[in-house]
């Protein structure tokens, strides 16, 4: 298919957001912009979750990873229903009951100032590597179908889509990006659905058959048994239900879209929505991923990992499925950085720069800064997805899941320490923690062989990066005075 035909399709797409954003960003204000003035639809919500949660990576990636690693991303699965119940029953309603904006505001009520930034700090650091990662995966694959036959440069394509995304973002933010996601999972799903009919039709099998195939050419096998390494099934699925539990639960960009439904329980029913479709759209990847690999050799196709699902689509299926794939693959791209965008500029805004208790600013000069901070993380967003660029990873969910382990770890420490203690803390000590462990993780990492012998660290660091943290908080703790409040689960 043309690359001219399926830029036109690109601009097109980008034209029926900017249309949606502009329907829902009137009238809109600060309280929109970071929270979407508490009012917006539980299942909107849950089904737009979808999309931010799986993004480009899940869509290219899982599929990819089937060749090496069989269908041992269930594993992590596993972890994730379990994560996600957590979320549900023991995050929202202490959320809830402060009626947070923020939530890494309750590590300012329970723990202190330091705790507080030290939390939001992270996850800013968090979100900025895993989102611009996921955006570099999804515009190196345009770039390679259509914008490299056109003469557009990498930097260019990069600085055009986060233009597209700060276009249909800057007024609205969450209250726009809950319809926007909504419409990019529907696309995204489709796209996903309807790669996996057309190819089981070039492959002439029934699902039952294909599954058979994929067993015996052992794509298709789930756990790891051997207690040694990474993917060691209960290692995977502790380090599923500690991901699911941080990157959500403990993630301003997810919880702001659940915090802005009305009611505990309404927010609730989205989280368990969210777990359930999950479940079924990510073992329809590892399926998808299993008919790629079936299919290439027939095809002739030599391209492993990230590379086959768009080498396969691109080189080898209808036109017709060109156009889905394109339309699911950007749809896959925009809910993971826009809602990122949007997460960093309202966690800035309100945990670093104080702007929801600063009575010196106007409400005009507060959306001024707003959108000064929201432009600068576009700018960042450059700077890092160039990067990547220069790095040229051939597995980025692998690269995601580890950067996860490193950031998101403080941020488990921290919550863990509140919630499970009633100590108090030596507030201008707690900067050295946060900062310290992920240190300790990488040192243990480094020399793992010299200290750990045959057994190698997979996604566990998180957890071990958490419990280092809370050790250190608990050194650095003291008991509560009699008659003092605290906040607790």
């Amino acid at each position: 298919m043309s690359p001219a035909l399926l830029f036109a399709i690109l601009i097109g797409y980008f034209a029926l957001l900017l249309g949606v954003a502009w329907v829902t960003s009137r009238n809109a204000n600060n309280d929109s912009f970071f929270i979407g003035n508490k009012s917006s639809n539980w299942m909107l919500v849950a089904f737009g979750m979808v999309g931010t949660t799986l993004s480009g990576v899940t869509f290219v990636s899982v599929p990819g990873a089937v060749g090496v690693d069989g269908f041992g991303y269930a594993q992590i699965l596993i972890g994730y229903v379990i994560g996600y119940i957590a979320v549900a029953y023991l995050l929202l309603p202490l959320y809830y009951r402060l009626q947070l904006t923020s939530i890494y505001h309750y590590l300012d009520v329970r723990l202190g100032r330091r705790a507080y930034q030290s939390g939001a700090g992270f996850f800013i650091i968090s979100r900025l590597l895993g989102a611009t990662a996921r955006l570099y995966l999804v515009v190196n694959i345009l770039q390679a179908i259509i914008l490299d036959s056109l003469g557009i440069p990498f930097w260019l394509s990069t600085l055009v889509v986060l233009g597209m995304i700060l276009l249909y973002t800057y007024k609205g933010g969450v209250k726009t990006i809950v319809w926007t996601d909504t419409l990019q999972t529907s696309a995204m799903l489709f796209g996903l659905f309807a790669c996996v009919w057309i190819l089981l039709g070039e492959l002439n099998m029934s699902v039952p058959e294909s599954l058979n195939q994929m067993q015996s050419q052992g794509l298709a096998r789930i756990f790891t048994h051997d207690p040694d390494s990474p993917n060691f099934w209960l290692k995977q699925i502790i380090a599923g239900a500690l991901i699911t539990i941080t990157m959500t639960g403990m993630d301003q960009e997810m919880m702001q879209k659940t915090i802005s439904v009305k009611t505990l329980k309404d927010s609730q029913k989205n989280m368990l929505t969210l777990t359930a479709v999950l479940v079924v759209v990510l073992l329809s990847f590892l399926f998808l991923g299993g008919l790629l690999y079936l299919y290439a050799p027939i095809a002739g196709v030599t391209a492993s990992g990230d590379k086959i699902f768009p080498a396969v689509v691109m080189g080898h299926l209808p036109a017709a499925l060109q156009i889905v794939f394109l339309i699911a693959l950007i749809s896959a791209l925009f809910p993971s950085a826009d809602g990122a965008i949007t997460a960093l500029t309202s966690s800035t805004c309100i945990d670093l720069l104080g702007i929801k208790r600063r009575t010196d600013l106007t409400e005009a000069r507060k959306e001024s800064l707003r959108r000064s901070v929201h432009l600068g993380f576009a700018v960042l967003f450059l700077i890092l997805v160039l990067g990547f660029k220069a790095a040229d990873n051939p597995s980025m969910i692998g690269v995601i899941l580890k950067l996860a382990a490193y950031t998101y770890g403080p941020l488990l420490g921290l919550f863990a320490f509140g919630m499970l203690t009633r100590r108090t803390l030596t507030d201008r000590l707690v900067p050295y923690i946060t900062i310290g462990a992920p240190i300790l993780c990488a040192l243990l990492e480094y020399n793992q062989e010299h200290l750990l012998g045959s057994y190698r660290l997979g996604l566990e660091l998180l957890m071990v990066n958490g419990i280092l943290v809370y050790a250190g908080l608990f050194a650095i703790s003291h008991k509560e005075k009699a008659g003092a409040a605290t906040v607790t689960a």
